[in-house]
């Protein structure tokens, strides 16, 4: 156990840094409180870096557990904990009365930030105990302090208790791998003995009315034409050291290799601080953000274990002119990142994610254009740099090609997938409080 708090103390020294151009805010409402080029450390922001260090720890994740329910736990926590004192928006879950007006909001944050990664991951309580005493110690004490935490505490238990039977601990189900042509089947080189995360669309989401609410059609069929023409797009550009991808897109293949999710909170980090966002504006990004994203893997996992087609490997392995005379095999073939995901293809998780994630930039800061560079999870030190929320998405989900992980189908899909749910958790979850607030009557 020591070895992972070492793994994990490091991690939270060298946490990837992105770097952020100029980025004008649009309008009052996202500007952080003081103008100062000096801000304070956003809590909302250092709590969400420890867990992005937790997750990055071997053996820290159970590995049954998909990571983004942590994170949005954690997030609904702390959004639900500060806008408890905020009060500008509905809450996501839980309303708490007779709370001052004055009580921190930033105790409130690191109170239920704390609360949650100690349920979450018990191993870490003392590296997260001296976390906390670092946060507080920001935070002038007096009876706002205390109240705050107070709330934060309060809060944290509630979600955690929402959240205590929510499906994820059930087992994996047993996967039987099909045999027909399109049917998903283990993975060469490595041939994992089964996928990962089968039981996954049965976790109750977070925002969703149930998994398959978005449930995109099924993939094309494989003698049409635009399957043969995605076919053969990724058994050109997606193949170890391919002769027709550029330098530049074979390294975009290796770049986004890595936790998508994880790229998509170091990229709202980065918003975050160059806003100057306040406490309760950073706690409702970030909870939009991981509520939508951790749907979308209940949702794509639905649709994935619905559909259970191939991966590109197995299909240009095993491709049949018989059936589509433009598909010709090559029984060598294996992707540029060397394995595939343990998982059915259609539709492509960085997608979705990608596709969610930048959905909620775009509408939370209400415009597309900035300037930054995001840092690869896989390729220590490797930066690469955008002028648009949108292009940071696109290039993400296409480097699934080029890394020999998806057809172009695959993820066309998965950017509707996404969109729609994170177009569901904006319109529905954490809107603005109208009129009186309710809780001034209680």
């Amino acid at each position: 156990m020591s070895r992972i708090l070492i793994v994990f103390a490091l991690l939270c020294a060298g946490l990837s840094i992105l770097t952020f151009g100029s980025y004008a805010s649009p309008n009052d409402e996202h500007q952080g409180a003081n103008d100062s080029s000096v801000q304070q450390v956003n809590l909302v922001v250092q709590w969400n870096r420890t867990l992005l260090a937790i997750v990055r720890t071997p053996g820290a994740q159970p590995a049954t557990v998909h990571p983004t329910r942590s994170f949005a736990i954690l997030h609904a926590a702390i959004y639900d904990a500060v806008n408890a004192i905020d009060r500008t928006h509905r809450p996501y879950l839980v309303r708490l009365s007779g709370v001052p007006r004055d009580a921190s909001e930033e105790a409130a944050a690191a109170a239920a930030a704390h609360q949650v990664l100690v349920a979450l991951y018990p191993a870490f309580q003392a590296t997260l105990d001296a976390a906390l005493r670092q946060s507080l110690a920001q935070i002038p004490d007096g009876n706002d302090k205390v109240e705050g935490i107070r709330v934060g505490q309060t809060v944290a238990d509630r979600i955690l208790a929402l959240r205590s039977n929510d499906g994820s601990n059930a087992k994996p189900i047993p996967y039987v791998f099909g045999t027909a042509p399109g049917d998903y089947q283990s993975t060469p080189p490595n041939f994992p003995p089964q996928p990962q995360f089968t039981n996954w669309s049965h976790v109750t989401p977070f925002a969703l009315e149930r998994a398959s609410q978005f449930r995109p059609g099924p993939p094309p069929a494989l003698a049409s034409d635009s399957y043969g023409d995605a076919f053969n797009q990724i058994k050109s550009l997606g193949i170890v050291n391919s002769t027709t991808a550029t330098a530049d897109e074979a390294l975009t293949g290796r770049f986004w290799n890595g936790a998508i999710q994880n790229y998509w909170n170091e990229i709202s980090q980065t918003f975050s601080q160059a806003h100057g966002l306040t406490t309760a504006q950073s706690a409702r990004l970030f909870a939009l953000l991981n509520l939508s994203l951790a749907d979308d893997v209940i949702a794509f996992y639905d649709a994935k274990y619905t559909y259970n087609f191939w991966r590109p490997v197995t299909a240009i392995r095993a491709a049949d002119p018989g059936i589509n005379p433009e598909t010709v095999a090559d029984p060598h073939w294996l992707p540029e990142v060397g394995k595939t995901a343990p998982d059915s293809s259609y539709p492509g998780a960085h997608a979705v994610i990608s596709a969610s994630g930048a959905e909620v930039l775009i509408s939370f800061f209400e415009r597309d254009h900035a300037e930054f560079s995001v840092t690869s999870e896989v390729l220590p030190g490797v930066e690469r740099s955008f002028t648009s929320i949108s292009a940071a998405a696109e290039e993400a989900t296409l480097s699934r090609i080029f890394g020999g992980q998806h057809f172009r189908f695959d993820l066309t899909t998965g950017q509707r997938l996404g969109r729609d749910v994170a177009d569901f958790v904006l319109d529905n979850f954490l809107t603005p409080a109208h009129g009186k607030d309710e809780s001034d009557d209680k």
